[in-house]
């Protein structure tokens, strides 16, 4: 026995955009986790360090 499922375009054009904003959010969270991660592994340079003249 087959179910057939209806998604009218107001359901349909919701359950996309959901999908596309935790797309987006888990992009948005991965970068956010990748900088921090890198940050942790880099030196922060010093005002005074960056305007001494060589």
């Amino acid at each position: 026995m087959m179910h057939l499922l209806y998604i009218d375009p107001g359901s349909g054009s919701f359950l996309v955009q959901a999908i596309v904003a935790a797309a987006l959010g888990i992009v948005f969270y991965l970068k956010s986790f990748r900088n921090y991660i890198v940050s942790l592994f880099t030196r922060k340079r010093k005002k005074e360090e960056e305007n001494k003249p060589q």
